[in-house]
């Protein structure tokens, strides 16, 4: 078992423009985030996570990529699908069921010549809700197979 720590929450809501930077986001099971445009629960990719060392080395920043949680402290390169992610309290946790990994696109060279084959399996790890509940930047986060 892994574990980190949130240390930003992002929402994008209308494709092409910015994500917003949010102090806490709710997570809707089987849907993804409220307000975010991947909510649907026919949707594999509904909530994505990015780890901040990954960002740090690349000279992005959080939400830039358009991820919608930023970890640290967290290897995300073991994530496999049918991992889960376990947010918050060990009582009651939002859980996330990873998808895959999110493969870079265009838009990665958009932001920095030639990053979309530089980050390929770096990119973030895909996941959908098992388990919803209220998301704040400094609740821990483990994965766990």
């Amino acid at each position: 078992m892994q574990s980190g720590t949130i240390v930003n929450l992002h929402i994008a809501r209308v494709k092409g423009t910015p994500s917003d930077p949010v102090d806490t986001a709710r997570a809707v099971s089987a849907e993804g985030l409220e307000g975010d445009r991947s909510r649907n629960p026919r949707n594999l990719r509904q909530v994505l996570v990015m780890d901040q060392e990954t960002l740090a080395h690349y000279g992005l920043q959080p939400g830039q990529i358009k991820e919608n949680i930023t970890v640290t402290g967290l290897d995300l390169s073991g994530a496999q699908q049918g991992h889960v992610f376990f947010i918050g309290p060990d009582d009651s946790p939002i859980t996330l069921e990873v998808t895959g990994d999110c493969e870079p696109c265009q838009k990665m060279d958009a932001l920095i010549p030639g990053l979309q084959k530089e980050i390929f399996g770096r990119r973030g790890i895909l996941t959908v809700v098992l388990q919803g509940g209220e998301i704040n930047v400094g609740d821990p986060i483990r994965l766990e197979p």
